[in-house]
Formats: structure tokens, C-alpha cells, sequence
């Protein structure tokens, strides 16, 4: 951990307790606050490119409220915003104001521009006398620029009922450019809580109000709102922010028959509004209806490269057995695949990432000459992974990114899955969850039997965590930091392993 690392976190404390001046500092004088203590989700920033960055904050004095409201009058309130490049915000570079709006659960999205390249900055807002909590973000270099260092970490899979959210307080004390968020930030399902956490969800949500109460839920952990406020971030979905395991228009609810396509459409379209409110994403991303475009690319200089990919949208359902070598299958979508390709075949940075959601790599469960996979994978949809493999086979020092499972994973993507001694052609780096699945093991009894029928599977572990990535222009170096317990609060974080990946040539060894 970097010397800085402290002075992130003290920047975040010092931000919320000197508010009053900062006030008189940084702002003119403010009439009374239209809302009392507005500021309870905290901020964010997200999606970085090389002038601005997306500001987020939500006014919600009251957060969980039944209705979805957080508390906030039905009218719309102004919202001024600050950029500094110091902490105390005695060097103000930007500043402007949104308007909240009850339509959108009075959240901001302020997208900033006229920033400088690779430049860390400090943020805030404010409504009438009230301030927000300070955070701190960082653009991105200028396209090709060379850039000899990038560091970020990904997680997934925070399920609120199974466990603190350890793993993010200390994710907040890392020194990164990045964090990517790869799926399950929210689960939709019922939760029973065994871990003493207050506000617990309790039921299936369904409704705008339901994932607008269920967001602020989970918005409201201190260390989530930490580590949001450390770094800018790069979300993209996976199902539970819907629905488990959905596929395209197809609903595979939990706790009672399929719904019909045309109402499973409204319920993705009331939780991809609330999404949306809740996630730094720009406009570009704001839902129509049942549809979001959360696919897209960040570009930091010359170095990396990341894709992130959305398989759920556009995916066709689910199959079993052979049906999955279906060539018309897609998880894709006709239009993401080919923006996929596309980008994959032009002038590319020296590590391209695909910041994507299910497992990539083969995985075969069963021993002996029988086989099966998952059918919610990128192995039931056999020919567009083959293809997507081969495209990544011709770019620059591919590396395949993963949530979904609940454990840590590496495996080397071969040429030939059934052929170990075929070319590595890509290496895919899987991060176990936040808390999704309680404290977790290093492993369970049927891992054995994926190493052995998997032999390009190189590591699986399932405590809890993320993977911090410190990516040169000779090697990407992954950090498994991983936590023993999460069913009560004070874990120390640890590197369970360390895997680097050397520029031009496909697959990790272990440190």
C-alpha cells in the first residue's frame, strides 16, 4: 500500500466534519437548505475520459422510504457542484449546478469537462446550507499518450443480508486509478440477515419503488460510500439487478411462474431507471424504457484498453445439452458483437480488457469422459465464444475480467479448450464476491474436480474480496486480497495470491 493510500481515507473523514469551512471558503453565502442532511448515499464519480469525469450524488434525507422518494418534497431542487485539485477546495477549477428532479429520484448527474488529462481531483456538492462529503477522482490520460502505469481493482456480487462489506473498506485504501464493477451490485431476491445488519431487505422487489429502496439500501453502507468516493468508477450489470438469471425478454423469477415478456419489460425497465439514478453513468446511458446502452469503452492512454460488455440484454435464453452449439446462439447481440470486433480489430492500446460479467474460459463440472457446463456462461453460447476467442487471439495482450461466481479464478483461454497443449491465446482473471455467499472457504469438494477435468484452470479460491491490477508496459501483475470472514465487521484484508501476465505472452504464472 502506498504512503497516499492514508491520506485518501482522512480526505474522506476531514471532508465530512469541516464542512462549515469549506462553506465560507469555497462558496458564496447559501440560504437555508430546502432539505435537512440530504447528503445520506453519499458521492461518486465514474467513467473517466482524458477532460471530465460524471459527478453523482443523491438527495434522499430519508432514503428508505416505502414510496421511493428518500423523503425529498415532490419539486425540484438545485444542486451546486465543485472541482478542485485540493482537498480544502481553496484551488475551485469547476463549478456549476444541476437540477434534481423528483422524476429521477432527485439524483445528479454532473457530467464535468474542461479538466486536465491524468490529473487527480477532490468534489462536492451542495443544496441550500448543505454540503456533501468530499470525494476524490482522477481523469483519464489523453488517447495514445504513453502511459507506464495504470492501476485498478474489480469486484462483483455484494449481497447486503450475507455479510459487511469489509472488502470495500479497505478497497478504499488502495492507490488506484479505477475500479470496475462487474455485475450484482444489488440482489432483487428475499433476504433473511444473519449477520445483525439493520433495514434488511425482506421481500422480491418489483417495482420503481422497490429497486429505488433496495439501492439505497446498499448505498447506504459507509464502506461502500468509502470506497465510492476513493476512486472514480466503471459499473456495469449483471442479473440480480433485474432479475436472477434473466436472458434478453425472458423472466426466471425465484418465487413464482415465467413472467409474460411484454410485463417482464416493464419490470427491467422500472429497475434500469433506478440503476441509472444510482450509478455514475452519463447520459449516454440513461435508460429508454426496457432498454440501456451500458456497453462501451474507456481508453487510458496508450496502455489499456477496456470493454465494457453487457451479457444480459441481448442474450438468448438459456439452453441444456447440445443446444448450446447452436451457431445462431448469441450472448452478445448482433450490435454489441460487432462494436465488439470492430474495436477489437482497430488500433488498440497494449492490454485490451473485456470488463464483462460470466464466467469466458471452459468449465467442465463433471469427472471422466461425460462433461457439463454452465448453462448461464459463456459455454452455452459455444460459437460466439469461439469466435469473440479468436478476435482477442489478434489484438494486443488480451485479458478477460469476471464476476458472477463467488470465488477467484485464473485460466489461461486456450485456442482449443479440449486440447491443453493448443496455444494460450488470452488470459481471464475471475474476482470472487463482496459478500455474496457468507465467509467463504479457500475451497469446496467439487474444485478438485474442476482443476482436474479444467486443466487451464490454474487457481480457484472462494473467500471474500477483490483484485487490485497494476498493469506496466512489461507486465499486469493481479492481487488476490481476500478477507477471512465477512459475517462480522474488523477483517484484516491479505494477498492470497499473485499472478502476473507478461506483454506478449498469453496467460498467468503465479508469482
Amino acid at each position: 500500500m502506498s504512503d497516499r493510500s492514508p491520506t485518501r481515507r482522512q480526505v474522506l473523514i476531514a471532508g465530512s466534519a469541516t464542512l462549515g469551512v469549506a462553506a465560507v471558503s469555497g462558496w458564496g453565502t447559501a440560504s437555508a437548505s430546502p432539505v435537512r442532511e440530504p447528503f445520506t448515499l453519499g458521492v461518486a464519480s465514474g467513467d473517466p475520459l482524458p477532460d471530465g469525469v460524471v459527478l453523482w450524488t443523491r438527495l434522499a434525507p430519508d432514503p428508505l422510504a416505502a414510496d421511493g422518494l428518500g423523503g425529498m418534497p415532490s419539486r425540484i431542487v438545485p444542486v451546486e457542484w465543485q472541482v478542485a485539485t485540493d482537498e480544502r477546495f481553496r484551488h475551485v477549477v469547476r463549478a456549476g449546478a444541476e437540477i434534481a428532479r423528483p422524476e429521477s429520484a432527485h439524483t445528479v448527474h454532473a457530467e464535468v469537462s474542461g479538466l486536465r488529462a491524468g490529473a487527480e481531483y477532490f468534489y462536492r456538492f451542495r443544496t441550500g446550507n448543505q454540503i456533501s462529503p468530499v470525494g476524490r477522482t482522477k481523469t483519464a490520460p489523453r488517447p495514445g499518450a504513453r502511459l507506464d502505469r495504470f492501476s485498478f481493482a474489480f469486484a462483483s456480487c455484494q449481497n447486503y443480508p450475507e455479510g459487511f462489506y469489509t472488502a470495500h473498506r479497505h478497497l478504499a485504501e488502495e492507490d488506484l486509478d479505477l475500479v470496475a464493477f462487474l455485475g450484482d451490485y444489488i440482489y432483487e431476491g428475499v433476504g433473511t440477515s444473519k449477520i445483525g445488519r439493520s433495514h434488511t431487505p425482506a421481500a422480491e422487489i418489483f417495482t420503481l419503488a422497490d429497486y429505488r429502496v433496495r439501492l439505497a439500501q446498499y448505498k447506504g453502507d459507509a464502506d461502500l460510500q468509502a470506497a465510492h468516493a476513493a476512486f472514480p468508477w466503471a459499473v456495469v450489470f449483471d442479473d440480480h439487478e433485474v432479475e436472477n438469471n434473466w436472458a434478453g425478454d425472458i423472466s426466471q423469477p425465484d418465487t413464482e411462474p415465467d413472467q409474460d415478456p411484454a410485463v417482464f419489460r416493464q419490470r427491467r425497465a422500472q429497475a434500469f431507471q433506478a440503476y441509472w439514478e444510482h450509478m455514475p453513468l452519463r447520459r449516454a446511458q440513461h435508460p429508454s424504457g426496457p432498454d440501456i446502452r451500458i456497453h462501451r469503452r474507456l481508453t487510458f492512454g496508450d496502455l489499456v484498453d477496456l470493454h465494457l460488455l453487457d451479457t444480459r440484454q441481448y442474450r438468448d435464453d438459456q439452453v441444456a445439452g447440445d443446444a448450446r452449439l447452436d451457431p445462431s446462439r448469441t450472448i452478445l447481440g448482433a450490435r454489441q458483437k460487432e462494436w465488439l470486433l470492430r474495436n477489437l480489430a482497430g488500433r488498440t492500446a497494449r492490454w485490451n480488457v473485456l470488463a464483462q460479467q460470466v464466467f469466458f474460459a471452459q468449465r467442465d463440472f463433471t469427472s471422466g469422459t461425460a462433461d457439463s457446463f454452465s448453462d448461464d456462461a459463456w459455454d452455452n453460447y459455444y460459437v460466439e465464444r469461439n469466435l469473440v476467442r479468436e478476435r482477442l487471439a489478434r489484438a494486443s495482450n488480451p485479458v478477460v475480467i469476471t464476476g458472477d461466481v463467488h470465488a477467484s479464478y485464473v485460466a489461461d483461454v486456450k485456442a482449443d479448450f479440449e486440447d491443453p497443449s493448443s496455444a494460450t491465446v488470452a488470459t481471464e482473471l475471475v474476482g470472487t464476491s463482496i459478500t455474496s455467499g457468507g465467509d467463504g472457504t479457500d475451497q469446496n469438494a467439487g474444485d478438485a474436480v474442476q482443476l482436474a477435468e479444467n486443466p487451464h484452470i490454474k487457481f480457484i479460491n472462494r473467500k471474500r474480496g477483490y483484485v487490485r491490477n497494476t498493469i506496466t508496459r512489461d507486465s499486469w501483475t493481479a492481487d488476490y486480497r481476500i478477507v477471512d470472514y465477512v459475517t462480522r465487521t474488523g477483517a484484516p484484508i491479505q494477498d492470497r495470491a499473485r499472478f502476473v501476465i507478461e506483454d506478449g505472452r498469453a496467460g498467468a504464472q503465479q508469482a
